[in-house]
């Protein structure tokens, strides 16, 4: 019988590899914003999602599987309160932590349905 870890996980405060990746690619991201546009970068209208990194428009399969989109994806797909902290890295990295201790995220299709799932309940 295979039981899951998850629950061990979050007791030992490991995290699963994706939740890794997750992490490893949002500190890249507040490390290097200046490989990165935001939304409110790109236009003038002061949106919810104003803190969004804004996507380049492609149509090529490859590109869109591609790291550098993956990464703005990945990003894109935190909790608001996590990416409004973007300026700051020592509480960026406390509340990315912490967000992915909880959720414990195993593969990139919970962490993409995560938003779905917590805006349905």
């Amino acid at each position: 019988m295979r039981d899951s870890c998850r629950e061990l996980f979050k007791k030992l405060e490991i995290l699963p590899l994706y939740s890794q990746y997750i992490f490893s690619i949002s500190i890249f991201v507040i490390k290097n914003k200046h490989l990165f546009y935001t939304n409110k970068q790109t236009h003038s209208i002061h949106t919810r999602f104003k803190t969004n990194l804004h996507p380049p428009t492609a149509d090529l399969t490859k590109f869109q599987k591609a790291v550098y989109y993956s990464t703005i994806k990945i990003f894109n797909n935190l909790p608001h309160n996590i990416k409004d902290l973007a300026n700051e890295i020592v509480p960026f990295w406390n509340a990315l932590k912490r967000f992915l201790l909880i959720n414990s995220f195993y593969n990139s299709k919970e962490y993409f349905n995560y938003k779905r799932h917590s805006i349905e309940n």
